[in-house]
């Protein structure tokens, strides 16, 4: 639904047509090309990977199996490094370059500010999003190769270090509005 406003302006008056936002109940993953990256807990490396991909995920209450399955496909697929036989860049994804994956559960992705102050309340609960974000986790897995799969620990309080490549940084939702994908 689209907004009619005119916005005053000295000797002349604009026209102008703003889309009503609409809050977004999805999936949310930020995914950032690495030559490296790692998880620290409590002084100790708990995964690294070399180069590939890490990938922040931010669990809302509503996802399902479907948004799981969305965000794995995309993420395996996206065509975000060069292809050094053909001199293309954006060419290939994670898994013809046979890189890596290091996927974090951040729920601070559905934070929001009220005043000064960050609220949670549209993030999983944990008790719910431990189970499903495992279950990511092993769908990665299973889509790929195993054992170029890493993650951090669920709930713990993480360092996570990286060196960005490029730098790439790319933003993906589940349920983004029809048109965007």
């Amino acid at each position: 639904m689209y907004a009619l406003s005119v916005v005053p302006f000295p000797s002349l008056a604009t026209t102008t047509r703003t889309k009503r936002a609409q809050p977004i109940r999805a999936m949310r993953a930020v995914v950032q090309r690495v030559a490296s990256a790692s998880v620290e807990v409590e002084g100790r490396t708990v995964s690294a990977i070399g180069p590939g991909l890490l990938v922040l995920v931010g669990i809302h209450d509503s996802d399902s199996d479907s948004d799981a399955e969305y965000i794995c496909r995309k993420v395996l697929n996206m065509r975000l490094f060069p292809n050094e036989d053909t001199a293309r860049g954006w060419d290939q994804s994670v898994m013809q370059r046979n890189y890596e994956v290091l996927l974090v559960s951040q729920f601070t992705l559905y934070g929001f500010l009220k005043g000064n102050k960050p609220d949670f309340h549209v993030a999983m609960p944990p008790q719910k999003a431990e189970p499903f974000y495992a279950s990511l986790v092993d769908r990665f897995k299973k889509s790929y190769n195993a054992d170029s799969i890493k993650d951090g620990i669920f709930g713990a309080m993480m360092k996570v270090s990286l060196v960005n490549d490029g730098p790439v940084t790319m933003h993906l939702d589940s349920q983004t509005p029809k048109g965007a994908r």
